[in-house]
């Protein structure tokens, strides 16, 4: 079975990584970080609608290019390498999949259009605080028109104009589409480790919300949501770990010391082969994820569990073990490798931290091997 991308796909890839090189260079990402009030580039978010990246899995009778989940990976893969400060997985990954999955005609036609032409800014809210979510952990509560309770931390709150909220409905768990324009709902900016990647505190007080798909099967809706998630935050951790690979190569080539490059020192060549393993495991099992969130296999809960464990482990090593090889220099400001330090802690944690991922990995491959 051949698990590599078709030639159109690495045509797609290839085009992206020159668009964002221009338009996504480490000047746009640190002008994002030192700016206290931007947690995204505008600019780029406009010419990333433009190119049709955010309509990439929409159904073009919605105005998207209704390509597909592989065409989502290639470009997830270079938003990654790129480590663009937009939007792009809480729109795409998360708010587009769940009306894809979930919403009525009409939420589709109302919305997805709008998140196309780059409109819309979508979040995914479903945390309410430390510790893994959870069923019973859900205090939010919908009664069929309005939505109160509170969500943190929620990525891209603090830019989002819409929310999927998961909330109390009766007894059971409901998805909710949220305006978050309204009266009704206060946002409080959050300090992380990542500025260029927003996060919020929102706070819903009988705000006007519409049920996204049936209630009570909120939560079946949630978790089918964070496992396509899940692959394409995978190669969007892959992404960032090649940059890293590329980065800690490029500067053991040009850098010397006792007048050699200090690529030739065995610890300095263990490090960057021990990343290049770590790396194509974690891509090994991205591109497992890929087919089964392209081909809709029974297999994706147990796939997208395996790639969002390798995949994190393998973009902390690679940030990790790129500022060493740097050396002093690595932990400098004026050094692009915090950049993707940040970067690889905090996409570690969104959807879930390695934990929840590594108990969800172990529980679906007991039920595989129960079957």
């Amino acid at each position: 079975m051949n698990f590599d991308f078709s030639d159109d796909q690495k045509m797609l890839q290839d085009q992206a990584r020159k668009f964002l090189a221009e338009k996504s260079s480490r000047k746009v990402v640190r002008d994002v970080l030192n700016d206290t009030g931007k947690s995204y580039d505008l600019a780029l978010w406009k010419g990333v609608a433009e190119q049709g990246w955010l309509g990439a899995a929409i159904p073009e009778e919605f105005g998207g290019l209704g390509l597909g989940g592989l065409e989502q990976c290639v470009l997830a893969e270079e938003v990654g390498r790129a480590v663009a400060p937009i939007p792009f997985s809480s729109t795409v990954y998360f708010f587009a999949e769940a009306l894809l999955a979930a919403g009525s005609a009409a939420q589709k036609k109302a919305l997805l259009p709008k998140i196309v032409g780059g409109e819309v800014v979508g979040s995914f809210a479903i945390s309410e605080g430390p510790g893994a979510p959870s069923p019973s952990a859900i205090e939010a509560s919908f009664d069929g028109a309005k939505l109160s309770g509170v969500k943190i931390p929620v990525t891209d709150g603090d830019i989002a104009t819409h929310a999927v909220v998961l909330a109390k409905e009766g007894s059971g768990l409901s998805l909710v589409l949220v305006d978050l324009k309204q009266a009704g709902v206060k946002r409080e900016t959050l300090t992380t480790l990542d500025p260029t990647r927003g996060h919020a505190k929102l706070t819903f007080d009988k705000a006007n919300g519409e049920r996204l798909g049936k209630a009570g099967e909120g939560w079946e809706l949630a978790e089918a949501v964070l496992d396509r998630a899940a692959v394409l935050i995978a190669f969007e951790q892959i992404g960032g770990a090649q940059a890293c690979l590329d980065m800690a190569v490029d500067y053991a080539k040009g850098r010397y010391a006792f007048s050699r490059q200090i690529g030739s020192f065995q610890a300095i060549k263990h490090k960057l082969a021990d990343m290049y393993v770590a790396i194509e495991l974690g891509r090994s099992n991205a591109y497992y994820g890929a087919w089964a969130l392209s081909t809709e296999s029974a297999q994706l809960p147990l796939a997208a569990a395996a790639a969002r464990v390798a995949a994190s482990d393998a973009y902390y090593f690679a940030a990790k073990e790129n500022v060493q090889t740097h050396g002093g220099m690595g932990f400098t400001w004026e050094v692009d490798c915090h950049l993707f330090y940040r970067r690889a802690k905090l996409l570690a944690v969104q959807a879930g931290g390695p934990s929840v991922w590594k108990e969800k990995l172990v529980r679906r491959l007991e039920l595989k091997n129960a079957a």
